[in-house]
């Protein structure tokens, strides 16, 4: 099995719309896969997908693995941008050795996995019986992982293809629960001696709500609520920021009503915080970018949220708690336990609803997180809901498995790859409340920028996460010892 037709199969996969929760024509591109390669197929409720290759002859006895990816992509693009993700293929560009989308999230994550997956349903290479499993709804909750019902595979050993570092092999993830606030408001007049603003804060490197939680990411909801916080003097018509939860928030806006008198300290004061953010991320996002402008639409077509309930927004947006909350004590460098403040979005028919997400590798840490912003947001007046729990997977350092990639890897490239756990949600952990007696690694080229647009892939570490896979493949059915 060689890259090249992994790559050309992810090519066609940036073709097909695949959205969290629209899955349904990657699914169809699945199945009709397997009708033309004459594989056996199967698709339920959920519309998880299990396509099998038989074992090749004389390699009936060697044990069926697993090769698993989520079918669905994470869709971000940058404000302004033309792009329908429900509709139109994923552009990108091949420069310096990456595989680019500039304006839009690429789809790597986990499309290469996909490919990868067909790429070994159609090859050649002696092997066992392979079960190559596609989950939907992978980055909105896990939801297809949780659909899943016992016999709907029958391997024992699951390779997971949704990492994102070449060299390293993860062993064990975070859970993660979602914690939602609503606030309701009221509307009152704009005074009539205002102008109409729009302050911005753009620009943002965003990324990984678990992987870059700890790289000094500016969260833009969070630097929105401080400049607005530090100015009552204004009137908030509306707030919006952010995107998804498992996504750093890099944009977010309000609308407000300033009086007149203070139009140009306005100006100042957002050019001033500009600086300082621009101080303060200068080395972790340089492109963060505070700015204001005005409208031309008269102030009295508008309406304000009333005084009280804004200033209880903005200052639990403020006080929220955002980023690492606990590094783990076993294992070094690594983040136990994070919150992301996700989003913040104006409601159709009224009401502001904030998005957070927490994750821990400890249950009751985790838990505890979310009680912490339950506490923020309750103290301002919001209603709070939990809801999407997924729980961690536990390393364990005694795998069959994490032997054969350990020894396979150092075969290969000649040196050891790194073991570690990972401060992020993988299905693993729920397959294992259904498959209790699964052995799981996971493993995958480098991706950067993930669930944010500029997402790359490295082609040079595809071709080293290629290798690998074929290689444990050919391990496990007794043509490599």
């Amino acid at each position: 099995m060689d890259s090249k037709k992994v790559l050309d199969l992810f090519r066609e996969i940036t073709e097909i719309p695949r959205e969290s929760g629209h899955e349904e024509q990657i699914v169809a591109y699945l199945q009709q896969f397997a009708r033309e390669h004459s594989l056996t197929c199967r698709t339920d409720s959920a519309g998880n997908v299990v396509i099998e290759k038989p074992a090749s002859k004389g390699y009936e006895d060697v044990p069926t693995i697993v090769l698993q990816s989520h079918s669905d992509m994470v869709c971000e693009k940058n404000s302004g941008v033309n792009h329908d993700f429900a509709r139109d293929p994923i552009r990108y560009v091949i420069e310096d050795g990456w595989m680019i989308a500039r304006d839009t999230t690429l789809g790597a994550d986990c499309g290469i996995g996909m490919a990868a997956q067909l790429a070994v349903l159609t090859d050649s290479m002696p092997s066992g019986r392979i079960e190559c499993l596609f989950t939907v709804s992978e980055e909105t909750g896990l939801d297809g992982a949780k659909a899943l019902k016992p016999g709907f595979i029958t391997g024992k050993v699951l390779v997971n293809l949704d990492s994102e570092d070449e060299g390293e092999l993860f062993v064990g993830c975070a859970g993660g629960l979602d914690t939602t606030a609503v606030f309701s408001y009221e509307e009152v007049p704009v005074p009539t001696d205002s102008r109409m603003a729009v302050v911005r804060i753009c620009n943002g490197a965003g990324g990984h709500s678990g992987d870059d939680i700890d790289k000094g990411r500016a969260n833009a909801v969070q630097l929105l609520a401080r400049f607005l916080y530090s100015h009552p003097e204004l009137a908030l018509c509306s707030i919006n920021g952010g995107n998804k939860r498992n996504a750093i928030a890099r944009e977010a806006e309000a609308v407000v009503a300033v009086p007149e008198s203070m139009a140009g300290a306005l100006m100042e004061s957002v050019a001033a915080y500009n600086s300082d953010l621009k101080a303060e991320y200068a080395g972790g996002d340089p492109d963060i970018t505070a700015e204001v402008g005005f409208l031309e639409e008269p102030a009295a077509g508008y309406r304000a949220i009333s005084p009280d309930t804004a200033r209880n927004v903005v200052t639990a947006l403020f006080a929220a708690p955002h980023g690492v909350l606990a590094m783990s004590r076993d294992i070094a460098g690594l983040v136990e336990t994070s919150t992301n403040l996700a989003s913040v979005k104006m409601l159709q028919g009224g009401g502001i609803r904030v998005g957070t997400s927490q994750r821990s590798s400890v249950t009751s840490e985790r838990r505890a997180a979310g009680l912490k912003v339950e506490a923020a947001f309750r103290l301002a007046g919001a209603e709070v809901t939990h809801e999407s729990e997924y729980p961690g997977w536990k390393p364990d350092m005694n795998s069959r498995l994490l032997e054969v990639c350990r020894e396979s890897y150092h075969r290969l490239f000649g040196t050891w790859p790194v073991v570690r756990a990972i401060h992020a949600g993988l299905e693993c952990g729920l397959f294992l409340d259904t498959f209790p007696d699964l052995d799981m690694i996971s493993f995958g080229p480098t991706i950067k920028g993930v669930h944010a647009p500029g997402e790359r892939l490295d082609l040079a570490s595809l071709d080293k996460f290629v290798a690998l896979l074929s290689d444990v493949i050919s391990v496990y059915a007794g043509a490599r010892q």
